[in-house]
Order: structure tokens, then sequence, then C-alpha cells
């Protein structure tokens, strides 16, 4: 049988390194995709027998170079989990920046979209066959109203990537998509708020720890692996 990989964006983050310890409790060897934090991604990398991968998702070329190279991999890729964003910057409507909504958009959305693409024609093609897990968020509520303010870029951006995953699905029925919606998780994004405000949700528990996460989502991922068990 030959060797399974699974692709996780934002693979040296807090939800990313847990999922990584998940999957390689699995079938799955996680390949560990991180765009700066190289040292901490290898450590993951290395304590789960995985791999180590550079990718910035906001340079196209080297989104297209990662896809070849996954292409010409004799490890057959299951996967991939989406679960790279930008710093969370915290503000009102009024005053988000062009920069902050343009970097939200780069990662969630275009950069995501382009790995996507490349997967789709140069990798999960061959077989007919591919998991993609899309990290979206709980804050971002209903489109009539969000779950939290003063998060309105990273929200928007969230909501791009739930509108490429839908078209994703629409013209590649063959492909498995799993979306989960995170509440509030004890990474780094959390840096973002006031101290006085993250108390008492810690105390009444409602900050979950990415280990449960990254849990949940190897859960959903398994039940669709099953499909795949013969590759």
């Amino acid at each position: 049988m030959q060797k399974k990989t699974f692709l996780i964006t934002g693979g040296s983050g807090g939800i990313g390194a847990a999922l990584a310890h998940e999957l390689a409790k699995t079938s799955y060897t996680p390949l560990v995709a991180y765009k700066s934090n190289r040292a901490k991604a290898e450590a993951i990398a290395k304590a789960v027998d995985g791999e180590a991968i550079a990718l910035n998702l906001t340079d196209l070329d080297a989104v297209d170079q990662v896809v070849a190279n996954l292409a010409l991999s004799d490890a057959v890729l299951a996967g991939v989990v989406l679960g790279a964003s930008a710093a969370l910057n915290i503000t009102s409507f009024g005053h988000i920046s062009e920069h902050d909504m343009e970097n939200q958009w780069r990662v969630n959305v275009l950069g995501h979209q382009r790995l996507l693409a490349g997967l789709v024609r140069k990798v999960f093609r061959k077989r007919k066959q591919g998991i993609v897990v899309g990290i979206l968020s709980e804050a971002m509520g209903t489109t009539e109203k969000a779950n939290l303010t003063s998060m309105g870029a990273y929200i928007t951006a969230k909501y791009g990537l739930q509108g490429l995953l839908a078209v994703l699905k629409a013209e590649y029925r063959w492909l498995d998509i799993i979306t989960v919606s995170p509440n509030f998780t004890e990474t780094r994004m959390l840096e973002a708020f006031d101290e006085r405000f993250l108390e008492p949700l810690r105390s009444s528990g409602q900050i979950k720890s990415p280990e449960v996460i990254g849990q949940e989502i190897a859960d959903r991922i398994a039940l669709f692996g099953d499909s795949q068990a013969g590759i």
C-alpha cells in the first residue's frame, strides 16, 4: 500500500500542530506547511514522523511549486486542511485597513484557491478522490449577523473561504468537503484580545484547547478516509 499524506496549511500553528499529532496516529503522514516558523514546523514534523514544507500562500509562484512537488511525489496525497490565516487585528469595521483586509483575503481565499486549483488538476484528479477540510470560525455567525464584532477582515475572509469551498464542491462532486467552525481556541490568535475579555471565557471553560479541535477534525476526516482505504 502506498504511503498516504495529508497537507496542513498553517501547520505550525496551535490547531495545525495538534491535528498533525492526531493524523499521525492514523494511516496518514502529516505534511506540516509553514510560512515563516520553520523551526517549529520541523520540530512538529519530526515528532509525528512527517515532513515540514515551506508554503507562503501570498506567493502564488511558491504555491505552484509546492503543488508541482506534490504531483511528483511517490506518496498519495489523501487531502488538505486549509488552516492558515493572516494575523488577527482587532478593530472596528470603519477602521479596517486596506493592508489587513488584503492580508486576510490573500491567505484565506486567494492563496488557498490557487493551492486547491493546482491540487485538483495535478493530484486529486488522478484518482478522482480527495478530502478538503476548511477551518472556518464560529465568529462568522450568520450572513445576517456575525457572532463577534471588531474582527471584520478576518470574518469577511472566512466567508470568502466558505464560498470558495462551495464552488469547489459544485464543480468537483467527487471531492469530500468538510468544514469546521471552532470558537475561541487557545492559540496565538488570542494574543490580539485584551486579557480582561479572555479571563472570564477561560474561567467558564469557553476557550477550547487546540488538541480538542485537532481531535474533532481528525474524527471528521476518518469518516471519509474509509472510502480511500484501497489506495
